[in-house]
């Protein structure tokens, strides 16, 4: 949703997370996040750029065994060997524009995105075919993966969501979309489904607890949290089955937005990481 991360900031990279609001809020989510779509990238350029920065210097720190890491000086003459990419899956939720997929797109050699909104999904799709990639490599899908089963929604998303393309990710990502959640535990439980057991990793972009925004603001009505401490965050990991190794670092991004009534409204962004847990232990060795 966003790049999704959209983001949104603020309003959201969008991160659509809007996504989850299943009736009022999440019809408010897709309608807002739609009318961003088009120029969200160009008016959030400087944050998404260092966004993309801080993502990437923290790639040891998310634990993924990349495809590709910079890091084989060690390995001597290796390198110099043509070897196949391991295969590393991202899946992008709440994907914006593209964000994540964007930042991670060196490590990795497929990015699944899923955004709420189907105009943020085409503006994803458009940038991955502008830069040469195939949809093999990068492609986006409209829809709701964080659905509560009683939702008239759930039976249909779910559907669309089935296959084994959309399993067994290396890791799952939502960039500044957890905000718009209705449910970020269930959220964060859905994504874990979806990881590989004992090695697939759930990433987290989000705001540190700040004041209510301004209720003016285009944005204010599809924000539901306002803010995730550490000790939230490390809950919601553990209760979703990817508390193993959980990590939590303040990234240096700071959203400043002012306004007539807020003309200091800041908020920083923090990093959350945790592994899925082995379920099948027989072969843990």
């Amino acid at each position: 949703m966003a790049g999704h991360s959209h983001s949104h900031f603020h309003s959201h990279n969008h991160g659509h997370p809007h996504e989850q609001s299943h009736h009022h809020g999440e019809t408010q989510n897709r309608e807002y996040f739609n009318q961003q779509a088009s120029t969200y990238d160009s008016k959030h350029q400087k944050t998404l750029d260092q966004l993309v920065e801080e993502i990437r210097k923290r790639v040891g720190f998310i634990g993924v065994d990349w495809a590709d890491e910079e890091t084989s000086d060690e390995e001597g003459g290796e390198k110099d060997e043509k070897k196949e990419k391991r295969e590393v899956r991202l899946l992008d939720y709440a994907c914006g524009t593209g964000l994540v997929s964007r930042a991670l797109a060196p490590y990795t050699t497929q990015c699944v995105g899923i955004d709420l909104s189907e105009n943020m999904a085409a503006t994803y799709n458009a940038r991955a075919a502008n830069q040469g990639l195939t949809p093999q490599e990068m492609l986006a899908h409209t829809g709701n993966l964080c659905l509560p089963e009683s939702s008239p929604s759930y039976q249909s998303q779910t559907g669309l969501f089935s296959a084994p393309d959309f399993f067994n990710f290396d890791i799952a990502a939502i960039c500044l979309g957890f905000h718009h959640f209705d449910h970020p535990d269930l959220a964060a439980k859905r994504l874990a489904e979806r990881l590989k057991p004992g090695s697939g990793v759930l990433m987290i972009l989000d705001f540190l607890p700040h004041e209510k925004m301004d209720s003016s603001h285009p944005a204010s009505e599809t924000v539901i949290h306002h803010g995730f401490s550490q000790e939230q965050i490390h809950k919601i990991f553990e209760q979703a089955g990817v508390g193993k190794d959980f990590g939590f670092e303040e990234l240096a991004v700071v959203f400043n937005r002012a306004t007539e009534t807020t003309p200091k409204f800041k908020r920083k962004i923090f990093m959350a990481r945790g592994t899925r847990a082995e379920f099948n232990t027989i072969n843990s060795s």
